[in-house]
């Protein structure tokens, strides 16, 4: 562990400073917001969901368009989820019919009536006629209560998936000898042993990443201690992904512990709720009181104290909403429900998040330490 961890990652559509945060664009688009907006706000890559393009708009509709860059507008890289996770909850919520085996997912929706096979191959080939800039395998993804016979098959298909995976990629790309960068995800539950079984064989294979397979965070909010195990068994030579860990809290706490990509839904769906990000220090003292939160504060944009505030959301921000608009201003917006209300916050969550990465940073740099 006393190797440093990576600072650059090197892709098709530009090199990406880490660590970073990666605004979930599951279905093709930021909810609320475009290519220009995020922009503008710092943010440098987005996350999309090849499973849910697969289905709609399809990737040949997005192929015909000239790849997902061109289809979302966007220049900057983009790294395409497989869609195991996705399936889990489907099946899990009630929402499809299905099930685990052992060359992939079998999946029924509710609206289709076909059925879906998604195996380690088929969720490569997807990724890779998206044209992503960083693939991930098809994991086989587990609750942590389940149990240990469940946890032991989840590790086998994940390991076989990645392994399948990665041979596919290189048959993909074999004519031209370039291609996307490939992460594998580290299941295994709340055991150790398979979790360190899972990283070791991972690791044989040899992946461009890893990342945090399963459920990161505690019904508390508290970060599992299995996501610092995983950075350990992994170590720093491999750029690490926190998949779903979303909160300022967390995201500080993954990073020290060696994480470096960092992707959820939280800071938007946040924003749509009018649950504004500030710095802990621009909280009002009862605010600050009685809280866990080390990094951050909410501002309740709804609440009727900012009806005839003339105050920016936040006197240290440099985003769109902070620079030209007043809270009173953004509680009329969402009081009356206006598009222009999502936008705004969607931007100004974001800049937090962009921000809190950017000095993450500079203490990688300086070799700071807190």
């Amino acid at each position: 562990m006393g190797e440093d961890s990576p600072t650059r990652l090197e892709t098709a559509h530009g090199a990406l400073e880490l660590p970073i945060f990666l605004p979930d664009a599951t279905r093709g688009v930021v909810r609320g917001v475009g290519a220009d907006d995020l922009a503008a706000a710092g943010v440098e890559a987005l996350v999309v969901n090849a499973f849910h393009l697969g289905f709609s708009p399809g990737t040949s509709a997005i192929r015909q368009i000239g790849g997902v860059h061109e289809f979302l507008g966007w220049r900057g890289p983009i790294l395409t989820d497989s869609g195991g996770f996705q399936i889990y909850s489907l099946l899990g919520e009630g929402g499809a019919s299905g099930s685990v085996r052992k060359d992939g997912f079998i999946y029924r929706s509710k609206e289709r009536a076909r059925k879906y096979n998604l195996t380690a191959e088929k969720s490569i080939r997807l990724q890779h006629e998206l044209g992503a800039d960083i693939l991930v395998c098809l994991d086989h993804c587990t609750h942590p209560d389940e149990s240990d016979e469940e946890q032991q098959r989840s590790v086998e298909h994940t390991v076989n998936w990645a392994r399948a995976a990665k041979e596919e990629i290189g048959r993909l790309t074999e004519p031209s000898g370039s291609r996307a960068l490939l992460f594998a995800v580290v299941q295994g539950g709340g055991s150790s042993d398979l979790r360190r079984q899972c990283a070791e064989r991972l690791l044989e294979i040899g992946f461009d990443g890893y990342g945090f397979g399963g459920w990161p965070i505690h019904d508390d909010g508290r970060l599992r201690k299995e996501v610092q195990f995983v950075a350990e068994l992994v170590g720093r030579r491999h750029p690490l992904w926190g998949l779903g860990i979303g909160s300022p809290d967390n995201v500080v706490e993954a990073f020290e512990a060696g994480y470096r990509l960092f992707d959820c839904a939280l800071p938007t769906r946040d924003a749509r709720a009018g649950r504004l990000y500030l710095s802990r220090e621009e909280a009002p003292a009862r605010r600050r009181q009685g809280t866990e939160r080390r990094h951050f504060a909410y501002l309740y944009i709804g609440d009727e104290e900012h009806a005839r505030s003339d105050a920016a959301i936040s006197a240290t921000c440099d985003c769109l909403a902070c620079g030209r608009y007043s809270r009173a201003y953004l509680h009329h917006l969402f009081a009356i429900r206006d598009a222009l209300s999502i936008r705004l916050a969607t931007i100004h969550n974001l800049r937090f998040y962009v921000r809190l990465l950017e000095g993450l940073r500079a203490r990688v740099r300086g070799g700071k330490k807190e």
